[in-house]
């Protein structure tokens, strides 16, 4: 994304619709980094946005799920789906969590990181299998909902499908890092 034209123009107070000024409100009460990223772009449909709102409010407020395997899944999908706002947007709310520097930094680079936590592994694992494969092994799945039990499961899985449909908003809109910051994801190999 780095040298190419984001797709959608960035919205301004005075351009906001009747529909999109309450969603803004909310969003304005809740998200770490202002309203670009996938929040710009969500304003042009306001009532799903604002579901939208709902769900990221459950899932940094009251899932269950610890912060760093939260924040963990999410740097696993940003990166699957190189969403560089993503990962710019949340490495921080990673490290902050506690998640090993030496981790994240695999990770960035494509890695499966080393020496992990078995509750790393084993969201890393299902993470990975949901988002390459569609689906997840009975091995992989069980070893998750030992370490996580079913409610915490639930809400890792759809977590990630909602940050997934984030980084499609991200990646069609052409979002990358704020401007005067560099894209923090290198390309990935293998065709990935």
């Amino acid at each position: 994304m780095a040298g190419i034209a984001p797709r959608f123009s960035r919205l301004t107070p005075e351009g906001l619709s009747e529909a999109q000024k309450p969603v803004v409100a909310r969003l304005a009460k809740s998200v770490r980094n202002g309203l670009g990223g996938p929040f710009d772009i969500m304003l042009r449909s306001p009532d799903m946005a604002n579901g939208m709102v709902e769900l990221f409010e459950y899932y940094r407020f009251r899932t269950r799920l610890p912060a760093r395997l939260k924040e963990f899944a999410i740097l696993i999908l940003a990166r699957e789906w190189s969403a560089q706002f993503e990962w710019f947007a949340h490495r921080p709310a990673a490290e902050k969590a506690g998640l090993a520097a030496a981790t994240i930094e695999a990770l960035r680079l494509g890695k499966r990181p080393d020496a992990m936590p078995s509750d790393e592994a084993a969201v890393y694992d299902l993470a990975v299998s949901l988002i390459r494969d569609h689906e997840a092994s009975d091995a992989v799945f069980d070893a998750a909902r030992a370490l996580l039990g079913e409610e915490q499961l639930v809400d890792l899985i759809s977590m990630i499908g909602e940050y997934m449909k984030v980084a499609l908003l991200l990646n069609a809109g052409r979002v990358g890092a704020p401007e005067g910051n560099e894209l923090p994801l290198p390309p990935l190999g293998g065709g990935r």
